[in-house]
């Protein structure tokens, strides 16, 4: 920001982020620690590229097992030429699989004794309101983590990005970023419909113990209604919209697999923010002890909440 020969716009989104950055802190009780406060060119456009797989039948995430980290659905690179070496390795056994491009990831706490996480050129010049959610996002991995639960790790981030993200624009954002945001959150939110609806059907199939040939079949139709449900939105409600074109080209079960794993539980997360009296230290920690346990009850506990 100091340095005179920052281009002005570049200032302008670094002096934007500071002020996210003191939110998060202040009305989100996020940590406060170094991450976001530094920034990163790293010329290129992802910070990693994750690689995802699924079995042709099940929407269940193939797993990687790390040190630290535990168990995850996914193996990042920080090139794209491996990702693509393993997902086709991948292909080969069997799998689906999916590579795509992370502008952001949590170290999840283990960088601030050498400054924390850093803001990055993958995102810094994102709309408002999804910047503010991805370092929202990504500061609450710091809060609370569940070894071998990505699905569970994903949607309390999820939630906090959501619920702060709105507060971040109802308070500081301008009429204009409200409105982008708005017509935005409206095309991301019939989108979640729609591939809930059809990740359902894929998901009763595959449950269907019907044989594997037929499953096959009924798959391929699906997989073809779904195509056109898809250009019958974009033609009617959206109005041409074409932002999710890519992905639903290419979804198979991993795409519907790792989108369940950012979904899949964050109304119950929103319900225990509720429950929590709208208290984010008191909600940070019921999740905390939830992480303390054992993955089904964890799981169980959280579904229950009232």
């Amino acid at each position: 920001v100091a340095d005179p020969v920052t281009p002005p716009a570049l200032r302008e989104r670094l002096l934007l982020t500071q002020r996210m950055r003191d939110f998060a802190i202040t009305e989100l009780k996020l940590p406060d620690n170094g991450s976001y406060r530094r920034y990163a060119d790293l010329n290129r456009s992802a910070a990693v590229w994750n690689a995802v797989a699924a079995p042709e039948l099940g929407l269940s995430l193939k797993t990687w097992c790390f040190p630290l980290l535990g168990c995850v659905g996914y193996r990042g690179y920080y090139t794209r030429e491996p990702a693509d070496a393993l997902a086709a390795e991948l292909r080969g056994q069997g799998w689906e699989t999916l590579v795509y491009g992370v502008p952001a990831y949590s170290t999840l706490g283990y960088s601030n004794w050498v400054g924390g996480d850093p803001l990055l050129n993958t995102f810094l010049n994102w709309t408002e309101g999804d910047l503010a959610r991805l370092i929202f996002h990504e500061l609450a991995h710091q809060v609370a983590y569940a070894n071998d639960d990505t699905a569970f790790n994903e949607s309390f981030a999820t939630a906090v990005e959501r619920i702060g993200g709105k507060r971040w624009l109802q308070q500081h954002g301008s009429d204009a970023a409200r409105a982008e945001d708005a017509r935005r959150l409206r095309y991301q939110q019939d989108f979640r419909a729609f591939t809930l609806r059809w990740r359902g059907e894929l998901d009763a199939l595959y449950k269907s113990g019907l044989p594997d040939a037929t499953q096959r079949e009924r798959k391929a139709a699906l997989m073809a209604r779904l195509q056109g449900d898809y250009r019958t939105m974009k033609a009617g409600p959206w109005a041409g919209y074409a932002g999710y074109d890519a992905w639903v080209e290419r979804a198979n079960n991993a795409s519907f697999a790792v989108q369940a794993a950012y979904n899949e539980l964050v109304p119950e997360f929103e319900r225990l923010f509720d429950r929590s009296g709208g208290d984010f230290n008191r909600f940070y920690a019921e999740v905390k002890t939830l992480t303390a346990l054992p993955k089904p009850e964890r799981r169980a506990k959280l579904a229950f909440t009232p």
